[in-house]
């Protein structure tokens, strides 16, 4: 289980050993991937999903804003009856603003 407001740092490996993995969590927006399980060079932000290869890893960081429960997925669905998927249990107060909030452009559009 894991409490609103703190950071999840995920190890993804992908064990297959011909099949790419494209790895997301439904209600969430990465902040940080190291791709290819590359901790050195900097992190890609702001990825929903991102690229596995076969045999292959990826480390992903996100701040768990809201409770719930978050389904970890393989974006190829149909591998989800094979148990290509999990679960990542998020506690804590509910901030209702996050859904009533208004969208900035941030960029003087």
């Amino acid at each position: 289980d894991v409490e609103v407001g703190e950071t999840v740092r995920l190890y993804v490996g992908n064990g297959g050993v011909n099949l790419s993995s494209n790895f997301h969590v439904i209600g969430e927006i990465f902040d940080k991937v190291y791709r290819e399980g590359d901790l050195l060079s900097p992190p890609a932000q702001g990825l929903q999903t991102t690229l596995i290869p076969a045999g292959g890893a990826a480390v992903v960081e996100f701040t768990a804003d809201y409770p719930g429960n978050y389904v970890l997925v393989d974006h190829a669905l149909s591998r989800l009856d094979r148990g290509a998927w999990g679960v990542l249990h998020v506690e804590g107060e509910a901030d209702p603003t996050i859904f009533e909030g208004e969208i900035e452009s941030g960029h003087g559009h």
